[in-house]
């Protein structure tokens, strides 16, 4: 999300594309988690993806109002907890931690290895997140070969094949 924030020509479409695909990956996400069509109490990880990127651009916007770096830090805080309290009443998959990395991130854009080690202390419950956070460690900042489409679509796409399989084999 921090990457695509920096690097996206739109950030209102790149909101839409993420809103979008969390709409059409609810139903393939309640089927797989909850082995039911519809389930209120848990939203896929797109919706917290969305509000982390909503996050972004709104603390964007006050820190080019806001000069002290210290008000907006604080400001930004305030803000990030509001989003992060959305999230977790909201269900969204990774609740208060999606968002809160995401800002981390975002604030050690140029330092990925203090913001890769802050966002594990901050998720360390999920142990295996270390090999995410690793592999932002060797992205060397420039786009290789990918299908814009074939990214979003992988994720409710997956998501559909392993909810039919949950309830084709009772799993």
């Amino acid at each position: 999300i921090v990457e695509g924030f920096y690097k996206t020509k739109s950030r209102g479409k790149y909101l839409r594309n993420l809103l979008f695909f969390a709409v059409i990956s609810e139903i393939p996400y309640d089927m797989f988690q909850s082995k039911v069509f519809i389930n209120n109490r848990s939203q896929n990880i797109m919706w917290a993806l969305a509000l982390g990127l909503l996050t972004l651009i709104i603390i964007d916007k006050l820190k080019e109002k806001i000069k002290n770096k210290y008000i907006w830090i604080f400001e930004s805080v305030i803000i990030v907890a509001i989003n992060a309290i959305i999230s977790t009443l909201l269900s969204f998959d990774y609740d208060y931690y999606s968002i809160i990395i995401i800002f981390i991130l975002y604030i050690f854009y140029d330092n990925r290895f203090v913001g890769s080690l802050l966002s594990y202390l901050v998720i360390i419950k999920e142990i295996y997140a270390i090999l995410g956070f690793a592999i932002i460690n060797f992205y060397n900042g420039e786009k290789g070969k990918q299908n814009k489409w074939f990214n979003y679509l992988f994720y409710p796409v997956h998501l559909l094949i392993l909810g039919i399989c949950r309830f084709c084999f009772s799993l």
